[in-house]
Parts: C-alpha cells; sequence; structure tokens
C-alpha cells in the first residue's frame, strides 16, 4: 500500500501548527534537517519539532542531511523520530550508525543522493528497513524532478523486494509522478510543494491512496 510522507520543509511555517493539524491521515511527516555544510542550506530545528510534536501523533521520518549524523542520533530519537535516514557519504562508519538507530528502536534507513549509485550503498541494505531516493540534489524544495534517477529506482525496486526495506522517493513528487514509480517498486513517497500548493492535503493524501489501493 502506497504511505505519503508530507514534508514539512515546504509546509507554512508561519502558520505551522495549523498546516500540520491538517496532515493527520500522513503515515508519516517527513522532518528534513539540514546543516549548512552537507548540503548548502540549513533545515528544520528544534522548535519545529516541538511544534509538530505538540499537534500531531502522526510518526516523524527524519532525514538527516548532515555530516557525523552518530553524534545526533538519540537527540533525535528523543525530539520524536521514528525513521531517521543518514547518507554514506557523510558518515564514515556508516553500518555502525545504522546499528545504533535500529539498537534504539528505531527504523534505521539510508539516503542515496541522485549521484550516489546503489553500488557503493550494496553491502548495508541489508541493515536498512528503509531507503531513501533522493529525485532532486537535496537542500532545496521546488526543483525539477531528475529524469536519469529512474534506471537507479528501477534497481532499487528489486532490490527492496530481496532485502525487504521501504523504497521511498523524495525530489518533486505529485500525483501523476506516484503513478509512473509505483511500478518501479517504490512504495513510500515524500510530497512536498504539490501537496501544500493543493490546498487540501488531507483530500489529496486520501484521493491517493484511494486510487492506489
Amino acid at each position: 500500500m502506497v504511505k505519503i510522507h508530507p514534508s514539512v520543509l515546504c509546509a507554512d511555517h508561519g502558520n505551522l501548527a495549523e498546516d500540520i493539524k491538517r496532515l493527520e491521515n500522513a503515515d508519516y511527516l517527513h522532518m528534513d534537517v539540514m546543516d549548512g555544510d552537507f548540503v548548502p542550506n540549513f533545515g528544520l530545528g528544534t522548535d519545529s519539532f516541538t511544534c509538530v510534536r505538540k499537534h500531531s501523533d502522526v510518526p516523524l521520518d527524519v532525514h538527516l542531511m548532515i555530516r557525523n549524523p552518530a553524534r545526533h542520533i538519540r537527540y533525535f530519537r528523543k525530539l520524536g523520530a521514528s525513521i531517521i535516514t543518514v547518507h554514506p557519504e557523510a558518515d564514515t562508519h556508516i553500518a555502525g550508525t545504522l546499528a545504533l538507530i535500529r539498537e534504539l528502536g528505531m527504523t534505521p534507513g539510508i539516503a542515496l543522493n541522485p549521484g550516489t549509485s546503489v553500488e557503493t550503498v550494496k553491502e548495508v541494505l541489508p541493515l536498512c528497513d528503509h531507503v531513501l531516493a533522493m529525485t532532486v540534489n537535496p537542500g532545496f524544495a521546488g526543483q525539477e524532478f531528475l529524469e536519469f534517477t529512474l534506471g537507479k529506482l528501477a534497481v532499487l525496486g528489486e532490490l527492496a523486494q530481496k532485502h525487504n526495506f521501504a523504497l521511498c522517493v523524495d525530489g518533486n513528487i505529485d500525483a501523476d509522478r506516484l503513478q509512473q514509480l509505483r511500478p518501479l517498486g517504490v512504495t513510500n513517497f515524500v510530497i512536498g510543494t504539490a501537496l501544500f500548493r493543493d490546498g487540501d492535503p488531507a483530500g489529496m493524501m486520501q484521493r491517493i491512496k484511494d486510487e492506489n489501493a
């Protein structure tokens, strides 16, 4: 079944509490954390997590676009993370970090940038329950979908069956793109700009789920 992860980064942060309340039928809330170093932008901070947790019980899918993420795994667990996804380029001991995430009771995930090949992470895929494939360069919302990532998604879809991980995509995803990617084995979708631009994010999510039940 399709699972939808609204990107909180794309919400109206001047009215974040109300936007979060409109997402109660989401499967996860996607929280992008950026350090201004690993990616050229700064993402969600402690206040955003506090607001989200105050106004929603939806599980948090935390995408750490930061260097040396292992230092902060326990901290994000305290902030309410259910899934933590890290980048192999940002962590010299990625297997240990994935093991720590699992040990602390969360779902371990790995993220692949558009230019990151499957070959570079194939050894650790059995340690993951969640794989996030970026279809835009990480750091900024509203970019164009990178068509060359489709081949990688097809490969990951096959590996998802073999290793039993959820395959998630993030990067300019809308209802039409979702229909294109589902046959490749993608089950989880981060939706940001398209969801909030719709004006009725709960309705859009329900329509997607009904059409892909």
